[in-house]
């Protein structure tokens, strides 16, 4: 779906995703100290107003302008005075080019594309990633088609955690995590399979 598309889609309902943020970016991100966060492919903003709640600055970049209006209007509600903590960037993320190791948090959640563009998106990312910090990736699993609930139905744009690995390999990241984990879906009769990656860039020992 190109950005045209999107922006009927988001315009077509009050809110396309949740309110709040995705249960993996929750629990990886419940926990850490406060920073500096960047959101690609952000859509309505759940996830990076959920971290801005929690006093984290994050960039969220996405190119559907319906999408970014309504996370503008979402944050004025939610952080009134302190919206500004969310900077919106309207930009296709094969496009985008984050500053390189600033951020201690970046977070790509359900970036559903073709291979070449998983892997140049997710090598920008892994750049993006300061010492310390850490790299989140979850998407619908490959196994989700077969075995799962949801999500895209096109095989060449779902993907493993593996993958997201092979992706990031030689750029200076340690993998935490990288396997298929089950998301409850309400009402559905099977969960859904998401592909889930955590890696963190370590900081330098001391001198």
């Amino acid at each position: 779906m190109d950005s045209d598309q999107w922006d009927l889609r988001y315009a077509a309902t009050d809110l396309v995703w949740s309110a709040g943020p995705n249960r993996w970016v929750e629990e990886v991100a419940a926990d850490l100290p406060p920073g500096r966060a960047l959101d690609l492919a952000a859509g309505e903003g759940r996830n990076a107003l959920w971290l801005a709640e929690r006093g984290w600055s994050v960039i969220a970049v996405d190119f559907s302008a319906v999408a970014l209006e309504r996370a503008r209007s979402l944050a004025g509600q939610r952080l009134g005075e302190q919206a500004g903590r969310v900077e919106l960037v309207k930009a296709d993320v094969r496009d985008y080019v984050p500053e390189p190791g600033a951020f201690d948090l970046v977070v790509i959640a359900y970036l559903q594309v073709a291979q070449d563009v998983r892997r140049q998106v997710m090598r920008s990312a892994a750049g993006a990633v300061a010492a310390g910090g850490l790299l989140l990736v979850v998407a619908h699993d490959s196994d989700n088609l077969a075995h799962g609930t949801g999500g895209p139905q096109d095989p060449a744009v779902l993907y493993r955690a593996n993958d997201v690995a092979a992706d990031v390999d030689g750029a200076g990241l340690r993998v935490v995590r990288a396997r298929a984990r089950a998301r409850p879906v309400e009402g559905a009769a099977r969960d859904a399979i998401d592909a889930f990656f955590v890696a963190v860039r370590d900081a330098a020992p001391p001198a």
